[in-house]
């Protein structure tokens, strides 16, 4: 296993005298064969826009850097600036940013079409998500280091869906590119990894993009997961009840509406599929 570990990252860190952030959930990639994965998934070229978050000390931000147009990697630990300039100095197209990507506008990162590329700390995945995703500006791809337990989560079907799962496929289709093993990390993580890939639908009003379209179209997105969040609002009960108590509806309504949706009021929130969800939408707006 031991030949499969690029030290650099420890070693550098030793001579920077800095030690990893439990507070930034900071783990190191230093299996060596991890980053070209990453980097197959976003499927970069030299007319690529990329943003990264967290680039650490440049095991992925210097590979993009030699192969993208522009490159603007977000950086929180301040500790890091001084050396992540001084590396990203010899690339034009490359530049630092310091501070929280979730309090910065996507617009204001890169222009579009842009993909988004990061090992991201753990805890801020959903968050990550949200704040992508949901942006008028959103990354026609993302490739996201993520732990492997949210990413099975995020990929799963009918039975198993969830209000995650329903979050990023009304925005994109998610896929496990591969997953990793603790120990590429350092320090080591108490869970597996996996490199997500999403590829997201074409904008509504760009229906000419090559971009794969959204499979509901014609839904307005605030009133459709308030539908969504009262489904999955009773885990594990009758979509009617939990409809009918998260929507603060009566009841008979709500079966009325399953009803004309083609759906029994047995049925429970993870055995819906994205495009069931659609058909309900419709009769409860």
């Amino acid at each position: 296993m031991e030949e499969k570990l690029d030290l650099s990252a420890r070693r550098l860190l030793r001579e920077l005298g800095l030690r990893p952030s439990k507070g930034l959930g900071q783990n190191f990639l230093v299996d060596r064969s991890v980053p070209p994965q990453i980097l197959e998934a976003a499927n970069l070229s030299s007319e690529d826009s990329v943003v990264e978050i967290g680039p650490g000390v440049g095991v992925l931000t210097l590979p993009m850097a030699r192969l993208v147009q522009q490159l603007t990697a977000v950086e929180l630990d301040r500790r890091l600036y001084p050396y992540l300039q001084a590396a990203l100095a010899p690339f034009p197209g490359a530049k630092l940013v310091e501070g929280d990507a979730l309090e910065f506008d996507p617009a204001d990162l890169a222009p579009m079409p842009y993909k988004l590329v990061a090992n991201i700390p753990y805890y801020i995945t959903s968050a990550i998500l949200r704040h992508f995703l949901e942006s008028d500006h959103r990354p026609s791809r993302l490739v996201l280091m993520v732990q492997k337990e949210v990413a099975q989560r995020i990929v799963a079907q009918p039975p198993d869906m969830s209000l995650l799962a329903v979050s990023v496929q009304f925005y994109g289709q998610p896929k496990i590119w591969a997953t990793v093993s603790a120990s590429a990390f350092f320090p080591l993580p108490k869970v597996d990894s996996a490199i997500l890939l999403i590829e997201t639908f074409a904008p509504q009003y760009d229906q000419s993009s090559d971009l794969p379209k959204r499979p509901c179209p014609d839904v307005e997105s605030a009133r459709f997961f308030e539908i969504v969040r009262a489904g999955f609002s009773q885990k594990r009960k009758q979509l009617v009840n939990s409809l009918a108590s998260g929507l603060h509806q009566d009841k008979a309504l709500i079966q009325q509406a399953l009803e004309k949706a083609g759906l029994e009021s047995t049925r429970r929130a993870e055995s819906l599929s994205l495009i069931e969800w659609s058909q309900l939408y419709p009769h409860l707006t």
